[in-house]
């Protein structure tokens, strides 16, 4: 006769005799957050149970009964009608106990060689792998209308920027590009991390292992992974994978940031290079004239929130012994608040891009003002064959008296460049235009206008054959 549960029934409580307190049920309850693993907690434990039966712990017919049983609670929670009780304490327990009401006691020996401790990073390695696909594939749209603004706007110039001065003029689409290639190691630091994610930890228990002759592989190959483990203490107490993720989204984060701090300065009446679409702004509760920037605002806000959880996690690992200890159940609320809103920025970029105004105009009267093409003027010495150094300083000069006389670079006359150096003469203009400028920069990664429409077709090329192959890949990484 198995042994009568006291306390509150927990499904540990053998040991126990008092019931758990009600602040410590609810504050050690993570069931609020987890329960959003439940497809890879029933994934990962059919698996199990299969691998029981191939190990003839458990006998085909109870096997096939447990399996039913997953099964039915599966449905039940996608239908919306499964019962969360703050009681279970977790997702997998939660799933235990309702698999034991639906088949009898048989659901008890689903547990057997498998502890909550390997079950959990289980289920986060799944979750993970499934999740950053997702995100790769959403970074690639972003990217995709990145591209697009890039081609539309084709040819319009801006100013370059050092230091938030005007510096050397560029193409607008070059620009653009810049940050096509910033999701690109994003999504490279993803698929980095999902090395690492994609080994399988069930089998080592607790801490120690098991005492079952499971075969872990097989476990491995039902689950699609092509690694397992190798030191039971390490994996269940692991989550560097977890950091990685964060780390990443961290980046991520402070891209879309950088982007939101641009946008935000330019859709200002200072700048008025860009015009975001009313359904990405909001308006004054006060001042009728009011548009604001509020989604790049919050975004560019958001970040912090999503820095703070990597430390917040670092914090929390850098002081924990082997193995397993119950602090790593904070890992949790900082990696799915991370991942929904990283997802969510990346979304709703890729569709404010979309619909994105550019003022040409007024980039290109920004262009001509604030001595954009001094370093062309030095360059044009230096080809003469004067030191840069020395034409550096004629230039700066040149600049000086410019801005005592009211004047730029193109007003001078060549006199003006002649009393300055001899080796100016008349051809010493054409190399002042900002088309001259941009087009001068004929090389690999240079903002002329061929190079940019060569990145342009070349990401265009690869972003489509991107798409492709994530439509053929399977579910998991």
């Amino acid at each position: 006769m198995p042994p009568q549960k006291t306390g509150d029934q927990k499904l540990w409580g053998g040991r126990f005799q008092g019931q758990t307190h009600q602040l410590v049920e609810t504050f050690t309850a993570s069931i609020h957050v987890d329960r959003r693993l439940y497809e890879y907690d029933i994934e990962g434990s059919i698996a199990h149970c299969k691998t029981l039966q191939r190990a003839k712990v458990l006998p085909q017919r109870e096997c096939q009964t447990i399996i039913r049983g997953l099964q039915a609670i599966r449905e039940d929670i996608r239908a919306g009608r499964h019962q969360w009780k703050t009681e279970d304490e977790d997702v997998h327990m939660s799933i235990e106990r309702r698999l034991t009401e639906l088949i009898g006691p048989v659901g008890g020996k689903l547990h057997t060689g498998r502890s909550r401790n390997d079950q959990v990073t289980l289920d986060l390695r799944l979750y993970l792998r499934d999740t950053l696909q997702h995100l790769s594939n959403d970074l690639r749209l972003l990217q995709q209308s990145l591209v697009t603004l890039a081609e539309r706007y084709m040819g319009v110039m801006m100013p370059g920027y050092t230091h938030l001065q005007r510096a050397q003029p560029v193409l607008f689409s070059h620009h653009a590009l810049a940050y096509v290639e910033m999701v690109e190691r994003d999504k490279g630091r993803l698929q980095d991390a999902l090395v690492r994610i994609n080994v399988m930890p069930l089998g080592s228990g607790a801490l120690a292992g098991n005492n079952y002759p499971i075969d872990r592989h097989y476990t491995a190959s039902l689950l699609h992974f092509p690694r397992v483990t190798q030191n039971s203490l390490d994996a269940v107490s692991d989550r560097d994978y977890v950091i990685e993720v964060l780390s990443a989204c961290t980046i991520v984060m402070m891209h879309l940031s950088r982007l939101s701090e641009e946008l935000i300065l330019w859709s200002s009446q200072e700048f008025h290079f860009t015009d975001i679409s009313d359904g990405f702004c909001t308006g004054s509760s006060m001042m009728p004239q009011k548009k604001n920037p509020d989604v790049p605002e919050l975004i560019r806000g958001k970040t912090g929130r999503v820095y703070g959880h990597l430390f917040s996690l670092l914090t929390t690992l850098k002081g924990l012994p082997l193995s397993y200890n119950r602090d790593l159940q904070e890992d949790k609320e900082p990696l799915f608040d991370t991942l929904d809103t990283v997802t969510t920025s990346v979304k709703i970029y890729a569709e404010l891009l979309a619909q994105l105004t550019i003022r040409p105009d007024s980039m290109k009267e920004a262009v001509s003002e604030g001595f954009l093409l001094a370093t062309e003027l030095a360059d044009y010495l230096v080809k003469k064959g004067m030191p840069f150094r020395e034409s550096h300083h004629v230039v700066g000069s040149l600049v000086r008296e410019c801005l005592a006389k009211g004047k730029d670079l193109g007003q001078l006359t060549q006199q003006d460049l002649v009393n300055a150096s001899s080796s100016f003469d008349a051809k010493a203009f054409q190399v002042l235009t900002p088309e001259a400028a941009i087009n001068s920069k004929n090389i690999i990664g240079g903002t002329a206008t061929a190079q940019v429409t060569k990145q342009i077709n070349g990401w265009k090329k690869s972003l489509q054959a991107e798409m492709k192959r994530s439509m053929k890949q399977p579910r998991t990484a």
